[in-house]
């Protein structure tokens, strides 16, 4: 039996698009939860503006909520190098860096060009391994762009390649905007881990590819992929882009495809229920109010 990584980005991805702020408890009883349903993997908290992202105030204080279980490794985003000070200061495990493929993405997301947010990627990755925390870079809008649209692939192999010279634990490609289809993912993840190090998907369903788009991924050698509990989030400085892929149907269709992730599917289906509570509102998600079942795997 094969396996995968998964990494919940509910706490940072999920919420940071909700209306509702949430006070830091919640946020990390929500990471708690995560990880006490098996998560290896948990993006707890970002490292920016509460002024531009008013639902990631208090980062520190939701770190320092947070009771730690041993194995499970807990990610924070910083996208330069004074939120890396801010991540360092919480003794948080892992650091992710994320910056767009394109130049009017990046420009409006993080107001830097490409080479730029490259430059700090190498920066912030030398830090983390002289710190000893591990590293993920990035790259958004990898399978295509709310403004430039159709995204060269052999640009997102450049950067990615720009981006390995700095030999970060793991490179994702995101798809930010759910435009992506299973031959791309295919070949895009394929292409890139010849670069030589781990590689990751970070998928939408906006327009309801993101399933197979994982499938596509993990059979083209992606080790990691990210997921939001109840699929909730998406990112809000790029238009339409809606649809986490929901951890828990992932979950799902992983474990009926053979694919082991070590998550315990009806303890995270419990935490999805939950979560639905706290937002007031129906989730995204599926097999949380449909229910586990036993598919037979091929």
């Amino acid at each position: 039996m094969s396996s995968v990584i998964l990494c919940d980005v509910a706490p940072r991805d999920g919420l940071q698009n909700h209306a509702t702020t949430f006070v830091p408890g919640v946020r990390a009883e929500l990471v708690d939860r995560l990880a006490a349903a098996g998560l290896p993997r948990v993006e707890a908290v970002s490292f920016v503006s509460p002024v531009r992202v008013p639902q990631m105030a208090g980062a520190e204080e939701v770190v320092a909520t947070i009771e730690r279980r041993p194995g499970v490794v807990y990610a924070g985003l910083a996208l330069n190098e004074r939120g890396y000070d801010r991540l360092l200061a919480t003794g948080l495990d892992e650091v992710h860096f994320a910056f767009a493929s394109t130049e009017t993405f990046n420009q409006r997301n993080q107001g830097a060009t490409v080479a730029d947010s490259v430059a700090t990627a190498a920066r912030i990755v030398a830090r983390a391994r002289e710190d000893g925390l591990r590293s993920t870079v990035t790259i958004g809008a990898s399978f295509g762009c709310p403004f430039e649209g159709r995204v060269d692939p052999g640009r997102v192999v450049e950067i990615a390649g720009q981006v390995a010279d700095a030999a970060p634990d793991e490179i994702v490609l995101a798809d930010t905007i759910g435009v992506g289809v299973p031959r791309q993912v295919l070949e895009l993840v394929s292409a890139v881990a010849r670069l030589g190090l781990p590689v990751g998907a970070h998928l939408h369903n906006t327009r309801n590819t993101g399933y197979a788009n994982a499938i596509a991924a993990v059979e083209a050698g992606a080790t990691m992929l990210d997921a939001s509990l109840g699929g909730i989030g998406g990112c809000p400085f790029a238009p339409r882009a809606t649809g986490n892929i929901a951890t828990e149907d992932l979950v799902y269709l992983l474990h009926g495809d053979g694919i082991e992730t070590g998550v315990d599917l009806d303890a995270l289906i419990g935490v999805a229920e939950w979560l639905e509570g706290v937002l007031g509102h129906q989730l995204e998600g599926q097999v949380y109010r449909a229910g586990a079942f036993a598919p037979v795997a091929g």
